[in-house]
This record gives C-alpha cells, sequence and structure tokens, in this order.
C-alpha cells in the first residue's frame, strides 16, 4: 500500500468562532471524510489535532498516525482555529506534510467574532453564572490578551501568508454560509471535490439534523456601550481591510452597534 500523499486532506484554519465546528459536523456527514478518534487532553475533541500549536513536539509521525484514516480512500479532516495565525515556516511544513489539502478559511465579521471569542474566555475564567457586563477594564483587557483578538483577527495577514503555501485556499464569508445553508453546503462540498449525491438515506437525515442546529452557542454575556465601541474601533481595520481586499461584506456587526 502506498503511503498518503497529504497527512490532511482538508485543513480549517478558521476564524476562531467561525462555525468551524459547525462546518466540521456537516463535513462529517460525507461518507468520503475521516474524523480522528478523540483523545483528551492531546487533542480534546474529533475536530482539531492541535498539531502546531499543543502537540508538535510529538512530531510528524505521531500527526500521520492519528490523521491516517482506515480506509485510505476517506479523507482526513483537522479543523483548528489556532493555525491561522501561524508563522510562515509552520505554514511551510504544513504544506510539506499535505502539499494538497484543502484550505478552508471562514471569515466573520470581525466585531462579532471578537465579542463572541471574548464571551468564550468569559465562560472558561468567569463561568456560566457570570451577569455583570463587561466593562472598558483591565478584566476586559485580560480577556482581549488571552483570546488574542489581534492575531485571530488579522484576517489580511493570515490569509496573505496561507495563500503564499496554498493559493487555492477556500475563503468562505460567515453570513452567506449561514443565510442558505443548504445551499452553501452543497456548494462548499462541490469545492471539495466531495459529491454532495454520495449521502445515503441514513446521512442525508444526519445532515439535515445538523443543518438546523448549532453545535457551540457562546453565552450572551452582556458588554456595555464603552466596551463594544472600543472592540469595533479596534477591529475595524480588519472589516476594511478583507472588504477591500476579497469584497466581502459582513453586517452582523452592524447589528450589535445598532442594538
Amino acid at each position: 500500500m502506498s503511503a498518503r500523499r497529504n497527512v490532511t486532506d482538508i485543513l480549517c484554519i478558521g476564524c476562531q468562532k467561525g462555525s468551524t465546528s459547525w462546518l466540521h459536523s456537516v463535513l462529517n456527514c460525507h461518507p468520503q471524510t475521516w474524523s480522528f478518534t478523540e483523545n483528551e487532553p492531546i487533542t480534546s475533541t474529533d475536530k482539531e489535532a492541535h498539531y502546531w500549536d499543543w502537540n508538535h513536539e510529538r512530531g510528524a509521525d505521531w500527526y500521520r498516525a492519528l490523521m491516517t484514516p482506515p480506509d485510505p480512500s476517506l479523507r482526513s479532516m483537522d479543523f483548528t482555529p489556532e493555525y491561522a495565525c501561524l508563522p510562515d515556516d509552520a505554514i511551510a511544513e504544513c504544506k510539506a506534510l499535505s502539499p494538497d489539502a484543502r484550505v478552508i478559511y471562514i471569515l466573520r465579521d470581525p466585531l462579532a467574532r471578537a465579542v463572541s471569542a471574548i464571551r468564550m474566555y468569559i465562560l472558561w475564567h468567569l463561568g456560566k453564572d457570570h451577569r455583570e457586563p463587561m466593562h472598558l477594564d483591565e478584566t476586559l483587557y485580560f480577556m482581549m490578551r488571552d483570546a488574542k483578538l489581534t492575531e485571530h483577527g488579522d484576517y489580511l495577514k493570515n490569509l496573505r501568508a496561507w495563500q503564499r503555501a496554498y493559493p487555492d485556499l477556500l475563503v468562505i464569508n460567515y453570513e452567506e454560509f449561514h443565510s442558505e445553508r443548504a445551499a452553501s453546503v452543497q456548494r462548499i462540498m462541490a469545492q471539495l471535490d466531495l459529491d454532495p449525491q454520495a449521502l445515503d438515506r441514513a446521512q442525508q437525515v444526519q445532515l439535515a439534523e445538523v443543518l438546523n442546529t448549532r453545535v457551540w452557542v457562546s453565552e450572551p454575556y452582556p458588554f456595555d456601550r464603552a466596551a463594544l465601541m472600543m472592540l469595533h474601533g479596534l477591529t475595524w481595520r480588519y472589516r476594511v481591510q478583507i472588504r477591500a481586499e476579497l469584497g466581502l461584506h459582513f453586517a452582523e456587526g452592524d447589528a450589535m452597534l445598532s442594538a
């Protein structure tokens, strides 16, 4: 049996809080895809291998063993949002290990993504029952640093770095692929060379269930106006840059500001 050309066949690099878990669940319904077995705390889920951030010292052979499906015709998936802001040498290593991987980058309104990310860190640090609004204070600044807002939010920098290695990287607008989920999923599967007609009846039922759910929903922790406006100022240039570069338009953040 010949060695697999790619360690990972479908690689989603984010964005963090951009529905990567939901898209992974969608693609996991397809008979040609495969997800590795959860190995907590090494991987924590069957979605995120965390090779370049948590597990790099384990070596490429560990990553290859983790990502090798039982049937060589299946396509392995690694959806780790922390990969979005990898340095050039790590991306070059990724290219060497998976030269023909299909790379996906989901882009979400920068302000909405930042708020959702901070809410995730509020949950982790302060608990589900926290009710005090986020104010413009040291607690918010701590959450921002912990969530690495600048690294994850600088879409254009991350995109350019990855496109140097993978010029055909697939960029998805979070808002567009959630507005018409079924049609968007059909299109994404086709772009990944996954035949949308290959699902059997049970897989179609499973996919229909996933299309009507959300895999990870942030707790709706409140933000006061000053905190929200500061985040708006911090993320505005990312929105402007990605609109100029790719023509992507977002409305989610505007709705938050007008609420």
